[in-house]
């Protein structure tokens, strides 16, 4: 069931005697949807409080938040009312222990007809802000610019692991958390306006990312513009790729496992991202600290050929051939032991020296991704003491993981899990999203090239799918966009303060397809806070186009290197 409002009324053109190409709609075809229309709360949010009824649902609290009452940057958010509540109350029938679907709404007085399903990211089990603000700093966002917002904890209060003793917690923090809360959030909505939302949007950034990818094929029919960062789709065998990366690592002579960066030191990774820079960074016509065309840089950078192998002592301006060895395995891509790939390819880009870079090589895979491997992506979940996650010891369940085992499990079921982690984590069929496209929806996803978690090379293997499934117009109805240096969602050498939703948006109701997307860096003074990544030789203010893939930012040969008026979104010469 499609859960928009009016939604045949609202099409200015229908889907009705398509011309064709070969099978696939092509972007004159597609229905356009009409602009959402506002309208104004008139009543107090207290005085509501009786009317707010649905199905499997409680609402503990509604309450006034005054202006400024809730501030993004340096911006005060309207007047708005505050829904809290929770759906499927129930006790665990593995673990005992009590669960339900937390949820936040926030309603503005002055509403812009408009959802926005705000994902939220790592392990959930907290119900977040719904502010819908995403991008490094942000200083705009959904609750911000008049949309209706819901935050949800996606079925657990805890964010820890151990959740996923309980079979039906496994499912709702995969995808059925959102087939929940999507038509109760639309009823409450209509409740307090009086009519449902005229569009509807569903953004998250990570495990966000991968809650709006899997939107956008399961529930196609309840949205009609996805805005999706670092999607971690293929979350569980991220993951355990993650896992795999530690154990390369620690394999390299001299390395203490108890401190991992021993193996590539930080000086050591410098080196390496200067030589990076210098083979990569002058591809798009001007050498400027950042690396526009990451495919290109691929050919032109080799770690083994272009970094000083050490003659003597490690001194952090060489590496040793096992180093050079194990960083090449890593960012190629880990294996099982038969050699196959399972996960991704990593590219060289100038943040392989990121702190943001090191925390997800060296201490996410003992401290985070050791226990979603082992609870939520393991089937049966690995066996603890009373459920206990204190029972659990991440370093070495990390040093004893058999990786083959591991990579297999993530597609495994039981008599009691009787879904694979595979099936409830990712999306079905991500290659195909007719019901979105011919439902007249637009899909738009950028991801950091230098993020060490989920590999931009994966979302870009995703959208070539994606491509040919569409015969080569996908991107009449989805874009990618490669954010330069940024680490996972934010952070990096990069200019990573950016705003997709207000293009998004553009694109759904007006048809306005983006050409490109100004993103700006978070130097001294900046509103959304300072990225301390940042090289010094770099103005505080330096803006960059993101362009959609597979084109990329290409200097004019004259204008002001900061700016993005200097720069055109072209696609390189092959």
């Amino acid at each position: 069931m499609r859960h928009r409002s009016s939604k045949h009324h609202l099409l200015t053109a229908t889907i009705s005697g398509l011309a064709l190409y070969g099978g696939v709609a092509t972007a004159s075809d597609m229905p356009q949807l009409s602009p959402a229309q506002p309208s104004v709360l008139a009543s107090s949010c207290e005085g509501l409080s009786s009317l707010l009824t649905a199905k499997n649902t409680v609402i503990d609290s509604i309450e006034t938040v005054a202006k400024g009452g809730l501030k993004l940057a340096s911006s005060d958010v309207e007047e708005h009312c505050l829904v809290k509540g929770k759906m499927y109350e129930r006790v665990g029938e593995v673990d005992g222990k009590a669960y339900a679907i937390g949820f936040e709404m926030r309603l503005p007085k002055q509403w812009n007809g408009r959802f926005l399903y705000q994902g939220n990211g790592g392990l959930d089990g907290a119900v977040k802000t719904a502010e819908g603000a995403l991008g490094g700093g942000p200083i705009t966002g959904a609750l911000l610019q008049g949309f209706a917002v819901i935050s949800s904890d996606a079925g657990h209060s805890r964010g820890i692991p151990t959740f996923a003793y309980d079979p039906q917690a496994r499912l709702d923090y995969g995808y059925q958390a959102v087939a929940k809360l999507t038509p109760m959030a639309k009823t409450v909505i209509h409740q307090m306006y009086g009519r449902g939302p005229d569009r509807s949007y569903f953004a998250g950034c990570s495990n966000g990312g991968r809650h709006a990818m899997v939107a956008a094929t399961r529930y196609a029919n309840d949205y009609d513009g996805i805005l999706v960062g670092a999607p971690g789709y293929r979350l569980p065998l991220a993951a355990v790729a993650s896992i795999a990366g530690a154990q390369v690592y620690a394999s390299i002579p001299d390395t203490d496992k108890a401190d991992l960066k021993t193996a590539f030191t930080l000086a050591e990774r410098t080196t390496v991202s200067k030589a990076i820079l210098a083979k990569c960074d002058g591809l798009d016509g001007v050498s400027d600290g950042m690396i526009q065309d990451f495919r290109a840089c691929q050919t032109a950078f080799s770690l083994q050929n272009d970094v000083p192998t050490c003659k003597a002592e490690r001194d952090g301006a060489c590496l040793t051939h096992p180093q050079k060895d194990a960083v090449d395995t890593i960012f190629k891509g880990v294996t099982t032991s038969d050699g196959k790939r399972f996960y991704s390819s990593f590219p060289y880009d100038a943040g392989i020296n990121n702190s943001d870079h090191m925390m997800w090589e060296y201490t996410a895979p003992i401290q985070r991704d050791s226990g979603a491997v082992a609870m939520i992506f393991n089937t049966p979940p690995v066996a603890l003491k009373d459920h206990s996650i204190r029972n659990f010891n991440g370093e070495n369940f990390v040093w004893q993981a058999n990786i083959d085992d591991l990579a297999k499990k993530v597609s495994t079921t039981s008599s009691v899990y009787k879904e694979s982690a595979m099936d409830f984590m990712t999306p079905p069929n991500p290659e195909d999203m007719s019901a979105l496209r011919d439902s007249g929806g637009k899909i738009m996803v950028y991801h950091g090239v230098s993020d060490a978690i989920f590999s931009v090379q994966d979302t870009e293997t995703w959208y070539q799918a994606l491509n040919a499934k569409n015969n080569g117009h996908a991107s009449d109805f989805a874009q990618f966009y490669p954010v330069p240096g940024m680490g996972h969602c934010r952070g990096g050498q990069a200019t990573d303060q950016f705003d997709m939703l207000t293009p998004l948006v553009a694109w759904v109701e007006k048809g306005e397809k983006p050409t490109q997307v100004i993103a700006t860096a978070r130097g001294e003074g900046n509103p959304g806070g300072v990225n301390e990544e940042l090289p010094v030789s770099w103005s505080a203010t330096r803006t960059r186009p993101l362009c959609p893939y597979p084109s990329v930012a290409t200097y004019d040969g004259k204008g002001n290197v900061e700016s993005a008026k200097s720069f055109a979104c072209e696609v390189p010469l092959k």
